[in-house]
């Protein structure tokens, strides 16, 4: 079984591929794992991959495809292999095709997990792993028992910082625009298979085991890639047809010819000599010609693809520019979020600060308005101990004097 998974990032191509591993015992492929291995071992081509990575450049196709076919020459890919995250692109798909022929291990199928973009923005955004056991939970399909903890270990989950929408939304962009013309690629092939990756994982997994069913086991009857190379640069990828119905053209023609010659020689017999030289160079004529033909056949090929070369050279640097401009958009998205961003800070700690402001005159104006309250109350307390003062006085004037009076008196009766 020779398969090639396709599918958006979250669709769930990494836990129906270990099941298939599980199921057909052949090896997953994953040309991550497949370059973080030839690094750490330090391949020739792991260097050459390293030395690409510290320059900031993206690892070569030639040298993911070299590593690929390392890899199946290993014992445990003899009887098939599932490829996950390669080819991402149709150029990919064409120089995989080549390779894999050359190997004589074609593809047999390209199954597609099919799932809507809704449905992967939900899966995404809400998946959370734990850190202790790496068990996944999704908080909209699948979440834990408990808030932020995992119910196989108890540990702490964590929602991966590339998780949003934003990120997301840019990764099923270039799924669209690279990975998603290859179905049409397969489909033209007839290899493609559909599986709908929604419900449950078991479910998904007896789909695809009917689906990859319905594959030929025989050779005679599989379709193959027939891979025309017209020069060191132009490489044609034909879908040929089965070998039993070439096999059946193949029987009808020699019937055709067989009757054609039995008629010719009749008709031979009866006409002379000089008809018999008209007819060589008649046929002489007829080759020159049907030569001709194949010649100028050739050449419009060779032009058709120069002219598909060029399309497609043109197409990327369309699709780079594209992506330049996104990249550029975002960037200035991202810097004008920050400016916002920034200007809010800034009105905030100015609205704190002028609150703060507001704040201590009002305590100031208490603690005036205090002290004001304080004063008059010492003003009313002096007036009111001044007050009864004179009060006091008054009143010992009043003694004084009618201690005076009472004394005159007394001083006028003893007279």
């Amino acid at each position: 079984m020779r398969i090639v998974l396709i599918g958006a990032p979250g669709g769930g191509k990494g836990t129906q591929a270990k099941l298939l591993v599980e199921k057909y015992n052949i090896p997953q492929l994953s040309t991550g794992d497949l370059l973080r291995a030839a690094v750490s071992e330090g391949t020739a081509l792991g260097i050459e991959a390293k030395s690409a990575m510290d320059a900031g450049e993206l690892v070569s196709d030639a040298i993911v495809l070299g590593m690929i076919q390392e890899r199946l020459k290993q014992a445990d890919a003899q009887n098939g292999f599932i490829l996950d995250g390669f080819p991402r692109n149709i150029n990919q798909a064409e120089a995989l095709d080549i390779m894999l022929h050359e190997m004589g291990k074609p593809l047999q199928t390209g199954l597609l997990i099919d799932v809507d973009f809704a449905i992967l923005m939900k899966r995404l955004t809400g998946r959370r792993t734990c850190g202790s056991c790496g068990q996944m939970f999704n908080i909209y399909t699948s979440p834990p028992r408990m808030e932020s903890q995992c119910d196989k270990c108890g540990g702490s989950l964590e929602h991966r910082s590339d998780d949003n929408e934003d990120t997301i939304g840019s990764r099923l962009e270039v799924y669209g625009a690279q990975t998603a013309p290859l179905v049409d690629y397969y489909r033209g092939q007839g290899k493609l298979r559909t599986v709908k990756g929604v419900g449950e994982i078991e479910d998904i997994f007896a789909s695809i085991e009917r689906v990859l069913g319905t594959i030929p086991k025989n050779i005679a009857e599989e379709t193959t890639v027939e891979i025309v190379v017209e020069t060191a640069e132009e490489v044609e990828v034909v879908e040929s047809k089965p070998a039993k119905k070439k096999a059946k053209k193949k029987a009808a023609k020699k019937k055709a010819t067989a009757k054609k010659k039995s008629a010719t020689k009749k008709k031979s017999t009866t006409k002379k000599k000089t008809t018999k030289k008209k007819s060589i160079s008649k046929k002489k004529a007829a080759k020159k010609k049907v030569a001709k033909k194949k010649v100028t056949k050739k050449k419009a090929k060779k032009k058709v693809t120069k002219k598909k070369a060029k399309k497609k050279v043109t197409k990327k640097k369309a699709k780079k520019k594209v992506t330049k401009k996104k990249a550029k958009k975002k960037v200035a998205k991202k810097k004008a979020k920050k400016k916002v961003t920034k200007k809010k800070a800034k009105k905030k700690v100015t609205k704190k600060k002028a609150k703060k402001k507001v704040t201590k005159k009002k305590a100031k104006k208490k603690v005036a308005k205090k002290k004001a309250k304080k004063k008059v109350t010492k003003k009313k307390a002096k007036k009111k101990v001044t007050k009864k003062k004179a009060k006091k006085k008054v009143a010992k004037k009043k003694s004084k004097k009618k201690v005076a009076k009472k004394k005159a008196k007394k001083k006028a009766r003893k007279r």
